[in-house]
């Protein structure tokens, strides 16, 4: 079976549109190895099927920014760091394939459906921009594909935070539980001893990608994790949850950076800006130093 490779962005497209034409081609490059491998009867080994998706997604990505942003640097998972990127004023930081085990995976033993909690995520930082991220710069646009479920979330057209006010409340009233999304097989320990309490609920998800955007749409109502994460795996969901108007930082409240010579990210706290001082308290109940101010 031969597939159509997608066309590549133009260039006349804006920021925010560029991210998620990016992020919508390269799961359409997912998708199609996938269709590939229903036709050609089903079978595949999991861990080649994983680095052919990491590999397919970065190629198309790379020589689709190559087109139609030249002149910018990119981060990217699956690509050689170049430390120059520091220095300039536009990083795209990309993951062209958030939750590789997730997509190498049928959605349930026997099943031909695949499963489809994975993603792609598109970001773009710039020097000079303040969007609640610290340093000189910050995210500009994003944009996170689920391409299996034929969603695009984007900056360039954000939902609001405030159409989930009426459920944070009910969170606040103690009428439903809190709704934290988590790891599947490995959530952090403070996240399972938050779990313990009456009052909070944990949602097993898969990417990052995923659950950050679980946010955004209402499936849940926080995602925090202490485990550490690249740039890549939280920038594009992060620049589409500030976009909408929620609270993503350090869970100790400090603000979160990118473009860092080190892109390693220790932890990460999304949440409806509503409950954000009421997920604060139960993380100090159990253990999490939170900084002065981040409450208020």
């Amino acid at each position: 079976m031969t597939t159509t490779t997608p066309a590549y962005p133009e260039r006349v497209l804006d920021d925010a549109a560029l991210a998620a034409a990016l992020a919508e081609g390269a799961g359409s490059v997912l998708l199609a190895l996938r269709a590939e491998t229903d036709a050609a009867g089903g079978t595949f080994e999991p861990r080649a099927f994983k680095d052919a998706g990491d590999a397919a997604a970065q190629s198309w990505l790379a020589a689709a920014l190559a087109h139609a942003r030249p002149g910018d640097a990119v981060l990217s998972e699956e690509a050689k760091d170049d430390a120059a990127r520091t220095g300039v004023d536009r990083v795209w930081i990309i993951d062209p394939l958030d939750g590789t085990r997730e997509f190498a995976e049928r959605s349930a033993e026997g099943s031909t459906a695949w499963r489809d909690d994975f993603a792609v995520h598109v970001a773009l930082w710039t020097r000079g921009t303040y969007d609640g991220t610290a340093g000189p710069g910050g995210l500009a646009a994003g944009a996170v594909a689920l391409p299996a479920r034929g969603v695009v979330h984007t900056t360039g057209a954000p939902s609001s935070s405030a159409t989930r006010d009426d459920e944070a409340r009910a969170v606040l009233a103690g009428e439903r539980p809190l709704r934290i999304a988590a790891s599947r097989s490995r959530p952090p320990a403070f996240v399972a001893e938050l779990a313990r309490r009456d009052d909070v609920e944990l949602v097993p998800m898969g990417s990052a990608g995923v659950k950050v955007v679980s946010v955004v749409d209402g499936t849940v109502d926080a995602y925090v994790h202490g485990g550490g994460q690249y740039e890549w795996d939280s920038a594009a969901p992060v620049a589409v949850a500030l976009a909408a108007g929620y609270d993503c930082t350090r869970l100790d409240g400090t603000p979160l950076e990118y473009n860092r010579q080190d892109p390693w990210l220790p932890d990460l706290f999304v949440c409806h800006p509503a409950l954000a001082a009421h997920l604060r308290a139960a993380l100090q109940g159990v253990g999490v130093a939170i900084k002065e101010g981040a409450q208020s």
